[in-house]
């Protein structure tokens, strides 16, 4: 198929949070490529409520608690048929949803990425990196429809009536750390003392400290403890936001401190540093893209004590297990390179 001949191109990627950002980075160089061609994003419900400012895509909403009806109503909603499917996700739901669209050309993952029918949805498979991180197996998709391998970018604006939102809780030269406490699941919560003690030390050096998070029981009572476990003030707006406002308060800030969760990932389209605190999952696959360097991680010690072997021996994407591990992290290691960000970041005059 000529690059003339590509005239609409449906992306498939419906989760989650982290996961469309880094997809985001290629759909919007494919834009770039492509620019006579229509764009349609089949998405989640919450993830399109981040998403949807963005132009020149039209999105439709795949919403999976809808059950079987979510399908129908994929297919009443995409009667044409694509010139390119990009089928962005493994997971079953997805692929399913995938047999719902039409096009020309079904392009995947590799096959050894393959799983749960993936293989038996697409016609094609992109050519991956041996060990890519996620945001660069993404770029694959990108890569095999032509498009030339560029530095990832984000022309994600953030709303004025979110910046304006922010200006209330952040004034126009104080330094901000943003902590993001809370991942999806439990176990990959850093604790509660160790994230109390960086925002004292944060606050000593200067900064406001805004703890952030969704509206979950859990993501407000881990919140409300870091609050009353630092020594200094600190501000708490953990459910207090929708997910613009979020991406506008991580645009405002100077630092985020997060573990494997979304919003770390959002702060890289924002171009804001991300301290990434890992234990679980090799942040070479997973960690904040433009920050693995500051990185504090657990990973290689985790699975060293687990496997017998380093993690270059591992295949790529093996976790560590167990729900004790991010306490792993030491308090003085995240001290360390939030001090080496401040310095490079020259945050440090306050």
């Amino acid at each position: 198929m000529k690059h003339s001949d590509i005239q609409s191109i449906c992306i498939l990627r419906l989760s989650a949070i982290g996961d469309v950002c880094h997809a985001l980075a290629s759909v919007q160089a494919i834009q770039q490529c492509y620019p006579q061609a229509e764009i349609t994003w089949v998405v989640g419900k919450v993830e399109y409520a981040l998403l949807k400012s963005i132009p020149g895509i039209k999105f439709v909403i795949f919403d999976k608690k809808q059950g079987l009806a979510a399908y129908k109503q994929l297919r009443h909603q995409l009667p044409q048929k694509f010139d390119v499917l990009l089928h962005m996700q493994v997971a079953l739901r997805a692929n399913l949803a995938a047999l719902c669209i039409r096009a020309k050309r079904k392009i995947g993952f590799a096959k050894n990425l393959s799983k749960e029918l993936h293989s038996l949805v697409v016609t094609e498979h992109c050519q991956m990196p041996e060990r890519p991180h996620v945001l660069e197996g993404f770029a694959a998709f990108a890569r095999a429809i032509g498009v030339e391998a560029l530095p990832p970018r984000w022309t994600f604006e953030v709303a004025e009536k979110d910046r304006n939102w922010v200006a209330n809780y952040i004034k126009e030269g104080q330094h901000t750390l943003l902590i993001a406490a809370a991942a999806s699941k439990a176990e990959r919560n850093w604790t509660v003392t160790g994230y109390a003690q960086v925002a004292d030390y944060a606050v000593a050096k200067g900064f406001q400290v805004i703890l952030t998070g969704g509206p979950s029981v859990t993501e407000k009572e881990l919140s409300k403890e870091i609050q009353a476990a630092a020594k200094q003030p600190v501000i708490n707006l953990t459910g207090q936001s929708n997910l613009t406002q979020l991406l506008a308060l991580i645009e405002a800030a100077d630092v985020v401190l997060a573990p494997d969760t979304g919003p770390a990932h959002m702060a890289t389209t924002q171009q804001t540093p991300v301290i990434g605190l890992y234990a679980h999952s090799n942040p070479a696959r997973t960690g904040p893209y433009n920050s693995l360097h500051y990185v504090v991680s657990v990973y290689e010690q985790a699975v060293k004590q687990q496997y017998k072997k380093d993690a270059k021996q591992l295949k790529w994407g093996t976790r560590a297990k167990g729900e004790d591990l991010m306490q792993m992290i030491e308090v003085s290691d995240v001290i360390e390179v939030f001090d080496k960000l401040i310095v490079e970041q020259r945050l440090n005059h306050a």
